[in-house]
């Protein structure tokens, strides 16, 4: 991270396992911290999406440009998993 770059104190959950992944990591010497290895893993993350979106528009551009919204919705249906129905809770 560059020196001087504003930074934000949030709270995390992890399962209780990637924790322990972190922690043995640290212990070995392959992280310098828990915050260190989540600041890393974020910086992997967006660029991965940001390479995702990147590749999705080089795609689209060479198969005829923007989804139609049959075509967004088809994508949709297939790609997103099904949300189960929130069960409420007795009052």
């Amino acid at each position: 991270m560059a020196s001087g770059m504003a930074t934000k104190k949030v709270t995390i959950t992890l399962e209780d396992e990637q924790l322990a992944a972190i922690r043995a990591l640290l212990a070995k010497g392959k992280a310098e911290s828990v915050s260190g290895f989540v600041k890393h893993a974020v910086s992997v993350s967006l660029a991965d999406v940001a390479g995702w979106g990147a590749m999705l528009g080089m795609a689209l551009q060479a198969s005829g440009g923007p989804l139609t919204r049959k075509e967004r919705a088809w994508a949709d249906s297939v790609l997103r998993p099904e949300r189960k129905p929130r069960k409420r809770r007795a009052a």
